[in-house]
């Protein structure tokens, strides 16, 4: 998967198309991110102790990778991602401006 952790990303499909936020959490097996403000749901918490009141949590869901976009930290533009080897490492680039990401 070309999305990691920390990465900023640009939403380009859903809800929240147009919107940019930081991932928090890349689920490369089933192509899944979390973004930071991205997809919120309401889940409603019982009350662990009685005398407790019960609480609506907002937290965010994860998305398709697919629905996303890399944006390039050079260039500050959404970019798609292509790869380069130095030296026997491998490198992910930003397809415009060409820089190390």
């Amino acid at each position: 998967m070309k999305i990691k952790k920390n990465d900023q990303v640009l939403i380009i499909a859903g809800n929240d198309k147009g919107k940019k936020g930081k991932v928090l959490k890349s689920i490369p097996n089933k192509g899944r991110i979390v973004v930071e403000g991205i997809a919120l749901v309401k889940k409603h918490v019982k009350p662990k102790k009685s005398g407790q009141k019960g609480q609506v949590a907002i937290a965010p869901r994860s998305i398709n990778a697919s629905n996303v976009e890399l944006v390039c930290s050079k260039c500050g533009k959404a970019t798609r991602v292509g790869y380069e080897t130095v030296e026997g490492k491998k490198y992910r680039i930003c397809k415009k401006c060409n820089a190390r990401i």
